[in-house]
Order: structure tokens, then sequence, then C-alpha cells
């Protein structure tokens, strides 16, 4: 047991370096796209943004060194559970029956309705002071989607991957929703203005979840879907006037380092009620809708 365990710590850490190198060709093909989006502006954004950049690095290793380990063996225990005690609602035969491009599009669909609800609940009282160190970030880019709380990353894994094993999706579903759904969030929290046009009706837009992450009253409890708005149709959540251009932030009083946003949540006066508000006046949303 001791061997295995050495082991799979050895294997998290190796993955994590691969992951960490991995954001190399990711920060590539997002300054490239900012190139030709914004071309001279790009430069002026990553210099205001540059604070903000630093302090979502360091999470990054941290994450990596000390979350990664944990959330490896986190995963393999959900998956001893649900494999030996047979608590899936679905037969996982009956998955593995089926044509595998169809059953990978339905774990994503079945994942981005469960990350909804997740996302929601994170934006209550007791879950929001670890996830409010995602809306921190004050000069959101795509590198956001790497700035989570440890707790946050905890409940987002366990959450999600038990929902796909109580429904018995095989190994590829689980693998393909991660996949997708992590790397689709990289889009949506790039600092862009598009609105996606009438496919803004059935996928989330960067400017769909910027407005989520806005410090704007008319913004609040809103857009929570990762890839599909029709979610947040559903669910009376949607709201797109058009590109976010107002501030971002929260109100939350946590210091813009590492060990500040990473102690915020186990100090006692993040558990007292938060309310999002403008960290400077907004301008009337005058934007026309999509």
């Amino acid at each position: 047991m001791l061997d295995f365990t050495t082991q799979l710590l050895r294997d998290s850490w190796t993955d994590g370096l691969d992951a960490l190198q991995d954001l190399v060709p990711t920060a590539i093909f997002f300054l490239s796209l900012g190139m030709l989006v914004k071309r001279g502006a790009l430069f002026a954004d990553m210099r205001r943004a540059a604070a903000e950049t630093g302090l979502n690095l360091q999470i990054v290793v941290f994450n990596l060194i000390f979350v990664g380990p944990l959330i490896v063996i986190l995963s393999q225990a959900l998956i001893w559970v649900f494999r030996t005690q047979g608590w899936a609602l679905i037969d996982r035969a009956i998955w593995v029956g089926l044509p595998s491009i169809p059953v990978m599009a339905l774990g994503i669909f079945i994942g981005d309705f469960v990350g909804y609800w997740r996302h929601r609940l994170e934006h209550t009282r007791f879950l929001w002071p670890s996830h409010a160190v995602h809306h921190s970030d004050t000069e959101m880019t795509w590198l956001t989607l790497e700035r989570f709380h440890p707790i946050n990353r905890i409940t987002t894994v366990v959450i999600d991957t038990s929902v796909l094993m109580i429904l018995g999706m095989p190994a590829e579903a689980v693998i393909a929703n991660n996949l997708v759904r992590h790397y689709y969030g990289y889009l949506i929290h790039a600092d862009l203005p598009w609105t996606y046009g009438l496919l803004g009706k059935l996928f989330v837009s960067p400017a769909m979840h910027r407005w989520h992450h806005a410090a704007d009253p008319a913004a609040f409890d809103t857009n929570y879907a990762t890839v599909f708005s029709i979610f947040d149709r559903a669910f009376g959540t949607f709201r797109v006037p058009g590109p976010c251009t107002v501030p971002l932030g929260v109100t939350d009083k946590m210091a813009p380092t590492l060990a500040g946003q990473i102690g915020y949540a186990f100090t006692p006066q993040a558990y007292r009620r938060q309310t999002l508000v403008p960290t400077k006046p907004v301008a009337p949303d005058n934007v026309p809708g999509e």
C-alpha cells in the first residue's frame, strides 16, 4: 500500500509538471489570438494585467505541488468506491455497448449541467469564500481559469466526477468532459469581446462569462454554465447585454498575494455575508444586445 501511494504521488507530480508545460502552447495560442483580435492594444492590456497574471501563476504552481496529488488520490478513491460498491444507477455495460462519440458528447452535456448547478452552489454563503479567489481577478484573462482555491478544486472534482460515475458513464466520457470543459474554460475567460451572435443562444461566449465576473449588481447570479448557455436560459440566469466593459472583481477583503488568496477561506470574516459591488462607478449599460 505504501509503495502504491508513493508511486501515485510520483505520477501526480509528473502529471503536474506536464500540465505546467502544457500552459506554454496554450499561452502561445492566446497570444496569437490576442494579436489578431486586439493588435496593438494587446500589449497595453498585458501590461495592465501583469500583476494579476503573476499571482495566477503562483496559484498554478501551488496547486500543482500541493493540491494535484490530493486530487489524484481522491479521484482514484472515487473510482474504487463506485466500481467496487456498485453505486452506479446505470449499468456501465449499457454505455460500453453504445458508440463512443455520442456517449462522450452526452458526458460533456451532462457534465456541463452538473457544473452549472455546482457553480451556483459555489456562489452560496459557505462555498463562496473559496470561490471568491477565482472572482478576485480584476483583469480577467485566459489564465484566470487556473486561479482557484484548493477547496474549490476539490469540490469541483468530487461533485462533477461523482455524478458522472453515479450514472455509470465510461472513462472516456468522464475524460472527454474534463478535457473539453477545461480547455473551453480557457476560451471563455479570455479577454475577448465575442458574444457569438445567434450561436450565443446555444454556447457560452467570452462576453457571457465576463459578465459573470462583472462587479455590477445587474450581473449578479447570472451566466453559470461553462459550455452550453441553454442551461442559463432554461433556469433564468442568462444575461448578455453585449460585450462586457464594466469593472470586474469582488469586495471580499483578501490580500493580492498567494498567502492572502489561499488563507482567505480559513478566516472567520470570510463567512460573513458578502456582497459583490462595483469597485468604481459602473457606466450605464447602453451596449446593444446580441
